[in-house]
């Protein structure tokens, strides 16, 4: 079977990582993929903010247990040590679905680079937020955007799961 189509029949979301971080050269080519994503009219509104510093981490994560309003205690990243933050140029029609290719070629790119991830949600609250927004002046990050998705990187601390069946009706030939 072609690499590409393996990939991305055997990639599932991680929801228990290792502490141990992702190596440096596969994460700028599991980032450069993301760069690379189809976008509307080639116009690329996202942006990636690549968090590695644990301190950082840890704030998102509590911010995001908030929002989610899980009890006190609870790492909705579930112990990933990287996270990849997709914001989106407002400004621009296609925004949500250019941040949307983007995180699939970040996850796709790290199945194929043996690193774990999953999508965690909640990234446009808190970036409406005022946490979000003082996290973005702090990284000197200017413009109107919105959270799309935060891709949580590891590695995988069990085996993944098998993949459900796929749904009966899930084409339609015409």
């Amino acid at each position: 079977m072609n690499e590409t189509l393996k990939v991305l029949e055997t990639r599932r979301s991680c929801r228990n990582f290792k502490q141990e971080s992702v190596n440096k050269e596969d994460l700028d080519a599991i980032i450069k993929a993301g760069t690379y994503a189809a976008t509307g009219m080639g116009k690329q509104s996202p942006i990636i903010i690549a968090v590695t510093d644990k301190e950082i981490r840890d704030e998102l994560s509590e911010e995001n247990r908030k929002i989610g309003g899980w009890n006190e205690g609870f790492d909705p990243f579930y112990g990933a040590p990287v996270i990849l933050i997709v914001l989106a140029d407002k400004s621009v029609p296609t925004y949500v679905y250019d941040g949307a290719l983007v995180m699939g070629n970040l996850m796709n790119a790290a199945e194929s680079l043996g690193v774990a991830s999953i999508w965690i949600h909640r990234a446009k609250e808190e970036f409406d937020s005022e946490f979000g927004k003082n996290l973005l002046k702090k990284l000197g990050v200017e413009g109107d955007f919105e959270g799309i998705g935060h891709c949580a990187l590891g590695y995988a601390a069990e085996p993944p799961k098998d993949a459900a069946p796929r749904k009966t009706n899930y084409v339609y030939y015409v």
